[in-house]
């Protein structure tokens, strides 16, 4: 009979210690390498937005190159404005003419790694068209929100107070390759 008591008191005590932490439920397969957040990377950004926008005076023309290092600052220091951010520990890579966000993603007492895949091309107005072509969160379903969080950040990133119409070009094109993502337009 005490053996079973015994038995019954470490299940409760297990369950109730299962219960206060977190429990991770998978998801894809982060990347290997982590990349760099810098508030040097994260500043960075405006830094060569307004050096390109000096060039383009001149020759009418506007290249800009960002790195995987420089957006994942960017994204890192915008969610940790969130209260509760829908991820963390945000990575971006920039390959094959995808922007690929991984990170973690909590919900209640489940964390799922996730990755976020998307494409960008130019629309006939010069402004950037972002689609969200993949979305892999494990077994947990997409936190509410998610769409309108990627949304926003994409739209702060290329269409905000940084993008090309608040800097006065249209963009031409959208190159995504080997960790950098270079936009190239013209000035209006």
């Amino acid at each position: 009979m005490k053996n079973n008591q015994f038995t019954i008191l470490a299940c409760l005590a297990l369950m109730t210690t299962s219960l206060a932490c977190t429990l991770f439920v998978g998801g894809p397969q982060l990347p290997e390498a982590t990349i760099p957040v810098s508030t040097e990377a994260a500043a960075s950004v405006e830094e060569q937005m307004n050096q390109a926008a000096t060039a383009a005076a001149a020759s009418g023309v506007m290249t800009l190159s960002i790195s995987e290092s420089q957006l994942t600052s960017l994204l890192t220091y915008r969610l940790q404005q969130d209260a509760n951010p829908i991820l963390t520990e945000p990575q971006v890579l920039l390959r094959n003419g995808e922007i690929q966000i991984y990170g973690k993603a909590v919900r209640g007492n489940f964390q799922a790694n996730i990755r976020i895949a998307l494409t960008a091309t130019v629309d006939s107005n010069g402004r950037p068209q972002i689609l969200v072509t993949a979305v892999d969160l494990g077994p947990l379903p997409a936190p509410e929100g998610l769409n309108n969080a990627i949304n926003a950040l994409v739209n702060e990133a290329f269409t905000g107070a940084l993008g090309p119409a608040a800097l006065g070009f249209r963009l031409d094109s959208i190159v995504i390759a080997d960790g950098v993502m270079t936009m190239t337009g013209r000035v209006k």
